[in-house]
């Protein structure tokens, strides 16, 4: 099958806001050629990437928009101009490879269609961007609505933050340093020919200059080393953990953070873990399994007391789901499937799992609220709502180097070859 043709179908479902990539493209590279995948992987994630950007550009160039059982074709017209607008790919090869899919996707007829739009890109690409150029999708390459938001929450930020979006995520690993310290590992490293720098702000934190394979980190297998981003790894030390506490890990899928707080400290009297999804839960038996660790994992729904057997918590860690717009460099594709409309569904779902949660915790305990979401909506402004209609809260201030201090918590950007954006804020209930 032509390459062209299995990314087109790949995104076609996400065109009509069915699935996500991570849902979609495993499969497609299951059934792709060893030798091809690393392609199919960068068309996908790049069209995604720059789809703002580039579904502007098809706007200007097509009569009319495609029908929704045309999403392939539409797909392919993105995957063609991203090809000629963001790769060293030769144009020839690109256009050519792009049009012949329209016969793998059955729609001969579409062939003249697709060539003629990618050709007159080619053509007229400097005055098509001129026309364009004052259009805040071609110049932020975000949705109007992503970019709106941004300017109007973080006036001093903004712009940072659009741009690492736009670059590809390092590959960074967390050391259980209960095994390895880091220079150590570094050096283990660098003797199997990886390049790597340690962490700024999490003792267990390396970066590696190039992604590679798992299987080429040495202990991998043996849960020296997991694949976490540095802003997650912040998690595990704000909880404040001792020997002999019951932890709650309230939304635990995957289990990075999960796994963590376990390496941090093995004398934890126990841990549950819940997950509503019974396949992200398995996800979590995995890594627990390779890294050699145990807990409970409980299937149950964080915003409901039906799972809990009603003995309280010393310390419980709410990352909750949310738009995850701190982590558009690792799915891009959250550019096209968010809306503006889903932060406020996401708020309450938050807000519902956090009172839920809190009853749960003890006199004393402490209680870790965290999102992979850069608007103050999920973060501080819902901790605010909160702690407004809650009188037994206490706001404990987070000093560190790293992120921004805000009213209530820190909040981290996403950092080009650096951490993730993300935001944590610690809530006491007091002891009397």
């Amino acid at each position: 099958m032509n390459l062209r043709t299995l990314a087109a179908q790949t995104l076609a479902p996400l065109l009509l806001h069915r699935g996500s990539l991570s849902a979609t493209l495993p499969t497609s590279l299951y059934t792709c050629v060893p030798r091809d995948r690393a392609l199919l992987q960068q068309l996908c994630y790049g069209t995604m990437r720059f789809e703002p950007r580039l579904a502007l550009i098809a706007e200007h160039l097509l009569q009319k928009p495609f029908r929704d059982k045309d999403a392939d074709l539409q797909a392919l017209v993105l995957l063609g101009l991203y090809q000629l607008d963001q790769t060293r790919i030769a144009d020839h090869a690109a256009i050519s490879e792009t049009v012949d899919a329209t016969e793998d996707l059955n729609k001969n007829w579409a062939r003249g269609l697709v060539n003629a739009v990618l050709r007159r890109f080619q053509r007229e690409r400097d005055s098509i961007m001129e026309t364009l150029g004052d259009n805040p999708r071609l110049q932020y390459n975000h949705p109007d609505w992503m970019i709106g938001k941004l300017q109007q929450n973080w006036p001093d930020h903004w712009p940072q933050i659009m741009l690492a979006n736009d670059q590809p995520a390092p590959m960074t690993l967390r050391l259980n340093t209960r095994l390895s310290t880091r220079e150590a590992y570094l050096e283990q490293l660098y003797i199997a020919g990886i390049e790597a720098t340690p962490g700024a702000f999490a003792e267990t934190a390396i970066y590696l200059n190039q992604p590679c394979d798992v299987t080429e980190l040495p202990g991998f297998a043996d849960g020296l080393v997991s694949v976490q981003d540095e802003a997650a790894q912040l998690s595990a030390p704000l909880l404040d953990l001792k020997p002999g506490q019951r932890v709650l890990d309230a939304c635990a899928a995957p289990g990075g953070k999960l796994c963590h707080l376990l390496e941090h400290e093995p004398g934890l009297a126990s841990v549950e873990a819940v997950e509503l999804d019974s396949r992200r839960a398995e996800r979590i038996q995995q890594n627990l399994q390779r890294l050699k660790l145990s807990c409970t994992v409980t299937l149950g729904d964080a915003a409901s007391e039906k799972w809990w057997d009603g003995e309280s918590y010393d310390r419980i860690l709410i990352d909750a789901p949310c738009s995850a717009t701190g982590v558009i460099r690792r799915h891009p594709d959250i550019k096209y499937l968010r809306r503006n409309e889903d932060l406020k569904r996401l708020a309450d779902l938050q807000l519902s799992i956090l009172r839920n949660c809190w009853h749960m915790l003890s006199p004393g305990g402490k209680l870790l609220y965290a999102t992979c979401s850069v608007f103050p909506q999920e973060n501080e402004r819902l901790l605010a709502r909160f702690i407004k209609a809650q009188p037994d809260v206490r706001h404990l201030p987070i000093e560190a180097d790293w992120g921004h201090a805000r009213p209530l918590g820190r909040q981290l950007f996403p950092q080009q070859d650096g951490h993730d954006g993300f935001y944590y804020a610690v809530l006491e209930k007091p002891a009397n």
